[in-house]
């Protein structure tokens, strides 16, 4: 198709680059840009309007990440085919039990079945007579008042039971927070330049736009936070101050500190993720730094048991009710049963035993992992259920997974943690697969061992 498509940006306010991706939505729904149509290239239609290539490549891109446009490798970019609503790809990948899956953590076997048969023995008798009605907020109290006693060993700044809003899991807490916070047709979250992909899926079902920001090893650096915040004016910044996922990075506190200071300066909230939290010094939290836009998420599901789905948003504070207004409009309540059983176990101490048990577990193969890797460039926690692995010389990301899946060990890329057009490191992501036996899981690190110190003599071209 001929591709000389010259839109009137002058009916679109804001930014160059949006007015673009908006022209260009609004020339696809008049079918001036039917599917399968070439648009121009980005050298070409900066110089015909008059702006940089860079504000058409990052309109492109924009496009592109909410599935309007599709970049082909040497091609061009064209007009995609029209898809089905609702998400294109899975955020979960069920484990695949015939390999070692080092793709996403499993959680150890430490007793979870009994503990939790126990507490549901004992919650039964709490519930009679509560089948006829929805689920009320006002029956989570005693949860979240047993949720406050679980963070009380951490530094999270003003805890009170108001300021908690009751998910289901951590995921389900980071859809909360994005749609309690980003307003407008198109508000910009800003996230590290590798992050866990449930943000950006997220953000995708609230139309918003990601923007990646550049990470040293101790996190997001202050410089890129302060450009990223003058140049794109998010809504919504998304930190992992305890352990990074995928890098396992830990921020410092004076780097906690300084970001806090950026944030209040350009008026701009945070989601603090620390799902996976792991024992020792606890440093002050970003929702002690900056208690007043801080949205803090954490859950039993890395802990005790992704089964039983409970997760927590400690809003900033006096913003609770705003927070469980969130969650209301979307299913009223956490269900019965689940309230009464997290209860029981949080009280009882079991979820703390259980925890501790993981914990212990997590640590001892992560020793079995150091000491089978350490020799190369890894990263890693002790107690974090996955490390992070710089390739040395001769292997390729892509490559070497494809050679580990050839001898049975499943794991994940760096690029599968980069933002679309994104940059991503030589790295691969190990996660520990609790589901299997030590002596299968030192089988497969024998296995990794083995082709990093034997890197192939030729590439593919």
């Amino acid at each position: 198709m001929n591709t000389i498509w010259t839109p009137d940006l002058s009916a679109f306010d804001g930014p160059k680059y949006q007015a673009l991706a908006r022209a260009m939505r609004d020339a696809v729904r008049r079918g001036d840009l039917p599917p399968g149509a070439q648009l121009p290239t980005v050298r070409d239609l900066a110089w015909r309007l008059g702006i940089t290539p860079g504000t058409v490549a990052r309109a492109y891109q924009l496009a592109t990440q909410e599935g309007l446009a599709e970049a082909v490798v040497g091609r061009g970019t064209f007009i995609a085919e029209p898809s089905r609503p609702g998400p294109r790809v899975p955020l979960h990948v069920e484990p695949d039990t015939r390999v070692i899956d080092m793709r996403s953590p499993q959680m150890p076997e430490v007793g979870q079945g009994d503990a939790i048969a126990q507490a549901m023995r004992a919650a039964a008798g709490r519930l009679e007579g509560a089948w006829l009605g929805y689920p009320a907020q006002r029956d989570e109290m005693p949860l979240r008042h047993a949720v406050c006693g679980w963070l009380s060993d951490l530094v999270l700044g003003p805890v009170a039971a108001e300021d908690i809003a009751l998910v289901n899991g951590g995921q389900h807490g980071i859809n909360v927070v994005m749609q309690c916070v980003l307003r407008g047709e198109r508000p910009v979250v800003l996230t590290e330049d590798l992050a866990y992909p449930g943000l950006r899926h997220a953000a995708r079902l609230v139309r918003a736009e990601t923007v990646g920001v550049e990470t040293d090893n101790q996190g997001m650096r202050p410089d890129a936070f302060e450009a990223a915040c003058r140049r794109h004016m998010p809504k919504l910044v998304c930190l992992t101050t305890e352990a990074q996922n995928p890098t396992t990075a830990r921020m410092g506190v004076q780097r906690r500190a300084d970001l806090a200071e950026i944030a209040r300066a350009h008026e701009v909230f945070v989601l603090e993720d620390d799902c996976y939290s792991v024992a020792g010094d606890r440093l002050p939290a970003f929702r002690a730094l900056a208690p007043e836009r801080t949205f803090y998420v954490g859950s039993l599901s890395k802990s005790v048991s992704p089964a039983l789905r409970l997760g927590w948003v400690l809003c900033p504070v006096g913003m609770g009710d705003a927070g469980r207004l969130t969650v209301q409009h979307g299913q009223f309540a956490l269900s019965r049963p689940l309230t009464a059983i997290c209860e029981e176990l949080l009280l009882s101490g079991a979820a703390r035993r259980l925890r501790d048990g993981v914990r212990e577990e997590l640590s001892a193969r992560t020793e079995a992992m150091v000491n089978a890797l350490g020799a190369f460039d890894l990263a890693w926690q002790a107690g974090l259920p996955f490390a992070w692995l710089h390739l040395p010389i001769g292997w390729r990301a892509s490559t070497f997974a494809r050679a580990a899946e050839a001898e049975g060990v499943l794991l994940r890329t760096a690029d599968e943690y980069a933002l679309v057009h994104g940059r991503a490191p030589n790295a691969v992501r190990l996660a520990i697969p609790g589901d299997v036996s030590r002596e299968r899981f030192e089988q497969g690190l024998a296995v990794l061992t083995r082709l990093l110190g034997a890197p192939p003599a030729d590439l593919p071209v």
